[in-house]
Order: structure tokens, then sequence, then C-alpha cells
């Protein structure tokens, strides 16, 4: 019974876990997105390579995947590799050959797929094997990454208030314009990048998982336990700074939500737009860490996506990926092609407001731009993380 016993088990998990790999995040969005193709941005939150030497590191090429997750000594750590005869998996115990060796074939008997999860809530790689392909998500082993950023008035949210210091400080606020000035051969200084810094390398956990992690004020202090995060840190408060964020008052005619996952990103954006006529893009930049520098409207020029309602999304600082996302009337989605004076080109995204009448009057934008709620339309570029849905 020894041997029988953890053969029962491992085949009993494979049953359920075959199930769950018919649920993964990108599985979902094609389900209720069928003619929707995911943009860059949110696709490269589900598989993405992030490599120290304590992490998960992914690779895919024409052989298939292979994931390896390095503990700091050759040999240990979990390997996974995925071609045309299967998948293997392979979990080390600290010395080379040892642990548990897996291998699972095409997936015919297996209900059509295996998932393969390993560490904890936040901190884990997740491996999905189902008739789609091969997904593969991989958390920050550790605190979240923020770079010396100190947290601040989000300048997407519109009832609050910026800083003295953040019309200076905060690069974002080089993407607010007015929509006079999207004419070919206008010039506008810009970087697109500026949130890199404190976004981190956060990546969706699937909305099962995300459910389980406390998500409020209540909880606050069980949630950085959850996450090894100190009380009264600078991680601390950024956390802190997007609960509240999330949980403050709505400004009028806007609809509001946070979505803690890809799959309520889906659903609720769907809520507002529906299924069958919906788009999602985001900006599109050549070269990552480019720095400040001036942009010209190219000769293509500017194209109108929508003219109706949107959904836009905006990415927090959180462990893992965390979505503002509103939705409000009177707003315009462009196209807006870039050329940058060092040659890079960007397709950049746009939306321009109709009506920012209810908007807080110290908002970042009207200090930018010198106007008063209400008056002008205001137009701001979406950073390359975040993600406006339209209807067409």
């Amino acid at each position: 019974m020894a041997i029988r016993l953890p053969l029962i088990c491992l085949l009993g998990s494979f049953m359920v876990v075959a199930i769950a790999a018919d649920l993964t995040p990108e599985r979902y969005w094609s389900t209720a997105l069928p003619n929707t193709p995911i943009p860059n941005s949110l696709h490269n939150l589900l598989t993405f390579d992030f490599t120290d030497e304590k992490s998960t590191n992914v690779q895919v090429g024409k052989g298939g995947v292979n994931v390896n997750t390095h503990k700091g000594k050759t040999g240990s750590g979990t390997a996974v590799n995925v071609g045309k005869g299967g998948v293997r998996v392979d979990t080390g115990k600290g010395k080379p050959g040892g642990g548990t060796h897996v291998s699972v074939g095409s997936g015919k008997g297996h209900g059509g797929g295996v998932a393969v999860h390993t560490g904890k809530p936040g901190k884990r790689t997740d491996v999905g094997v189902g008739k789609g392909g091969v997904t593969v998500h991989t958390r920050h082993k550790g605190r979240p990454i923020y770079v010396g950023v100190k947290p601040g008035a989000n300048p997407f949210v519109y009832n609050y208030a910026a800083k003295e210091t953040q019309l200076h400080d905060d690069p974002n606020a080089a993407l607010f314009f007015l929509e006079k000035d999207l004419v070919r051969g206008k010039e506008m200084n810009v970087r697109f990048n500026a949130e890199d810094g404190y976004g981190g390398k956060t990546a969706f956990l699937p909305r099962g998982e995300a459910e389980t992690v406390p998500f409020g004020s209540e909880k606050f202090s069980e949630t950085l336990k959850r996450f090894s995060v100190e009380a009264g840190s600078e991680e601390a408060e950024m956390m802190k700074k997007t609960i509240e964020e999330c949980e403050a008052r709505k400004v009028s005619g806007e609809e509001k939500y946070c979505a803690t996952s890809l799959e309520s990103m889906v659903d609720f954006s769907v809520s507002k737009l529906g299924k069958y006529h919906v788009r999602a893009v985001s900006t599109e930049v050549a070269k990552k860490n480019a720095p400040m520098q001036k942009y010209k409207i190219a000769a293509a020029g500017v194209k109108k996506l929508s003219d109706d309602k949107s959904v836009v999304c905006h990415k927090q600082k959180y462990p893992f990926a965390v979505f503002y996302c509103h939705k409000a009337m009177m707003t315009t989605v462009y196209a807006v092609p870039l050329e940058g004076e060092n040659g890079m080109r960007a397709k950049a995204v746009a939306v321009c407001h109709k009506n920012t009448s209810a908007w807080n009057p110290n908002h970042l934008a009207f200090k930018v731009l010198k106007v008063k709620p209400g008056t002008v339309p205001v137009c701001h570029f979406l950073p390359e993380t975040h993600v406006v849905w339209f209807s067409y």
C-alpha cells in the first residue's frame, strides 16, 4: 500500500487538474470573446519570461515549452518540458535526478489536458496543458517589485487631486493633451513606459486563485502576510493606495470596477459593451525602456476607433495584476501612429473624454493643460500596460 497510495493520489490529482487546464485565463478569453484578439499587453501578463537566481525561466520554441524553476542549486527545483511527445514534469529536491518524475502523453486519457501548480498563491508557477495548447503563468517569488517611486495620486482616477510636485515629478503627466492636437505633424514629448518602475513584473492570477486572496481594506493585514510584505513599507503603502482607489467613490456618470483577474476584467467589459462587436487595444512601442523624447504624429494620420462608450482599464501597483476599470460615456478612442526623434515608432492608443465636469478641479490633467473641468475634451495616451475596450 505504501507504493499504491501515492500512485492512486497522483492519478486522482491529474483527473482534477485536467479539468482546471480547460479553465485557463487565455482559454476563458477565447470562449467569452471568440472574435476579439487578446492585446499583447494582456497576453504578456499570462506568459512572460522573468528570471532571477531563484525564479522561473520560461522558454518557448519550436520543440515545445521548457520551464525551469531554479532555487540556487544545480538539479534542484522544477523542470517542465512540453513537446510533441507529451508532458514531462520533474520536481527536484536538491539533488540531480531526485524527486518525482511524471510523464503524460498527448492528453487523450486525461480529459484533454494537465495542469501543474507549484508554490503558494502569488509566488507560484502554473502550467496548463489542454486541447488549445500550453499556458505558463509565473509569479514573482517574494515581495512585489517597486523601484523608487513613492505612492501618489493616480492620474487615471478622476476624483483625485494632484499633489503640488506631481506636475513635475510624474512622467505620466506628459501623456495628457488636448483633442485639437491630434493632427498630422504635431509634436509631443512623451515617455510611454514611464510606469515600468512601479508597475513591477506582475502577472495575472487565475480567477479561482485570485478569489482566495483577500482584497480590501478590512483584511489588508492578512493580505500583507500573504505576500510577505512588511506593514508600513513602501510596498505596503502602494498596495494600500491601490485598494483605496478601488474602494473610493466614483465620479458622476462613471461605472468602475477593480479586476483582480483577466476573467473578471472580461466579464465587466462584456457586461458593459457586449461580446460580439467589441475590441480591446493597447499602445505598442517598438522598443522597451525608451527615454522621454519628442514624437511626431506620423503621415499615416490619426484613426478614430470609437466615438461612443468605452471601458478603460489601468494597471495598478499590486503583487499580482490588478486593473482599475471604468466605463464612461462620451469618450472617443483614437489610434495614433507616432515617430520618435530617434526613429523609434509607436502605435499609440489615445482616449479623449468629452465631459470632464465631474472630475476633481485639481486633477493632474487640468494642471498640465491649464484648462478647467467641462470646458474642452481632455485626452491622454494609454501607457503600454493599460487597455481600452470599445464597441464597433
